[in-house]
């Protein structure tokens, strides 16, 4: 009796599981044209480390890590999107610089990131905002495709084609009060 109800306990953690891995949106692939006015509008170059939150088939890294020969990260919770996208940076010869992880982007870790790059849904955005201020450094870029960032107002904000990027960048923080 202990191991069935221990298996059903299992079933039910797993189907939990399952369900909290569901993605928030559906995937639409950000046009090539918007992907490098994406990258263009980051500033991105050779020092830079880029996150693509979301990242979908993979098409931000991919670019990113072909053109300025930097490192990379995907990360997206879908399991098909991920094999896509390392099936695209493995055909496009950037899989030494390109990591795709199969995450929840909102406990993910992106701190280390120079350029964030997203096209997620404004609430998904605006969810994401307290942690892209806490944890990026002062100067990181964050360039998203389509959708802002609420109350947040964009440094810079670009139409391409009756597409919207925006860019914003995480500022100085203020000094600790002397003690």
């Amino acid at each position: 009796m202990r191991a069935l109800l221990a298996l059903a306990m299992v079933a039910c953690a797993m189907r939990a599981a399952a369900q909290s891995q569901y993605p928030d949106v559906i995937f639409v692939p950000t046009p090539q044209e918007v992907v490098d006015k994406m990258l263009e509008l980051g500033r991105v170059g050779k020092a830079d480390v880029l996150y693509d939150l979301g990242s979908g088939d993979g098409r931000i890294p991919v670019t990113a890590a072909k053109r300025f020969g930097i490192r990379a990260v995907g990360i997206d919770i879908d399991p098909e999107r991920i094999a896509e996208a390392k099936e695209n940076a493995r055909k496009s010869g950037v899989s030494d610089r390109v990591q795709f992880r199969q995450e929840n982007l909102f406990s993910a870790s992106f701190s280390e990131a120079t350029v964030v790059t997203l096209y997620l849904l404004p609430e998904l955005n605006v969810k994401l905002r307290p942690r892209l201020l806490a944890e990026l450094k002062p100067g990181t870029r964050i360039v998203s495709h389509q959708f802002d960032m609420g109350t947040w107002q964009p440094d810079r904000k670009v139409e391409l084609n009756g597409r919207t990027i925006y860019l914003w960048t995480i500022p100085e923080r203020p000094a600790p009060p002397p003690k």
